[in-house]
């Protein structure tokens, strides 16, 4: 999610909150239950909102850790295409000799 979106997110979330103001002013409370009930649903948004964030950001699951996994495994590729087949196979007898252990 670029800066821009989560700007306009929290800006929804907000004429959401006083929308719903209105909404619950229309349907006949008074200024306080209004705007305490707006505010529980705003609450309630931002919550949720925030607890999504935090599950992509505990499961990796975010663009900064995607570009980085793709960029580690093209530079590990290009390494390895670099390689002679002299140099893989020393490579690959070290890793026969890991495993044995």
């Amino acid at each position: 999610m670029r800066r821009i979106d989560a700007l306009g997110i929290g800006f929804g979330i907000f004429i959401t909150g006083g929308l719903a103001y209105t909404a619950l002013q229309f349907i006949g409370l008074n200024n306080l239950q209004a705007g305490v009930w707006s505010q529980v649903l705003l609450v309630c948004c931002l919550v949720g909102w925030v607890s999504t964030y935090m599950f992509r950001a505990v499961g990796k699951n975010m663009t900064y850790h995607q570009q980085r996994e793709k960029y580690e495994e093209e530079y590990f590729q290009k390494r390895l295409d670099g390689l002679s087949e002299q140099e893989l196979a020393q490579i690959q007898a070290e890793v026969e000799e890991e495993k044995g252990k």
